[in-house]
């Protein structure tokens, strides 16, 4: 037997949602090198099954495509992150540099950064869906906790606030893309540029709140 009779084999022995989740895997991968616009003939071909048996496992390609958000945007986003940006004990600055080196270790991954590109690309939902994750659960509470921190009263987010901090946030995941698509050697580590970065948002904040903090 070969080996890649002894692949097919092996997976027809796999209940069904292991195999599901072999096919998703595997979507992930081919999804981050060939782009979203690739036929579902050509993965199935590349998984060395038909195309009415990965239909069997999903009910179109779109329901293929939420199936790939989900494994690569939602299981990997951790829960730790709500509460190191909330943990009050720690001074800001602090809980922001430690909160960026954690998100980095997720994000800054060649088929979630592919991924994300080709998704934007083709204009679907995956990358609305995030943006408005990232905004939600990180820079809106980054901005509450500044507030918090330098006695500024709660409410309502402004936009100027966000787009503040998306600048920011941008530049810290452009250092991603930098180096895990376009493959260049960074002048500068990723300490210091996730350093740099928020001293810029506070100090950006700073200037955006003089004058309107309680005597």
């Amino acid at each position: 037997m070969t080996d890649a009779s002894a692949a097919n084999e092996k997976r027809k022995r796999l209940p069904s949602e292991e195999r599901r989740e072999e096919f998703v895997q595997k979507a992930i991968e081919f999804f981050a090198e060939e782009g979203f616009d690739s036929s579902t003939r050509e993965l199935a071909k590349r998984l060395g099954v038909t195309q009415p048996l990965l239909y069997r496992y999903f009910d179109s390609k779109d329901d293929l495509i939420a199936e790939v958000y989900k494994a690569v945007y939602v299981r990997r986003w951790r829960s730790e992150w709500d509460e190191m940006l909330a943990d009050r004990t720690v001074p800001l600055r602090d809980r922001l540099v430690r909160f960026y080196h954690a998100y980095a270790m997720v994000v800054f991954q060649r088929d979630w950064m592919r991924i994300f590109l080709f998704a934007g690309l083709k204009g679907g939902a995956i990358n609305r869906r995030y943006i408005d994750r990232v905004r939600d659960r990180i820079l809106e509470p980054i901005i509450r906790e500044y507030r918090h921190e330098n006695g500024l009263f709660a409410g309502q987010v402004t936009d100027d606030e966000t787009e503040l901090a998306w600048s920011v946030h941008g530049g810290i995941y452009y250092y991603g893309v930098r180096t895990e698509i376009y493959g260049q050697i960074p002048i500068k580590d990723l300490n210091f540029v996730i350093e740099t970065s928020i001293d810029s948002l506070l100090s950006g904040l700073d200037r955006f709140h003089e004058g309107t903090r309680r005597p």
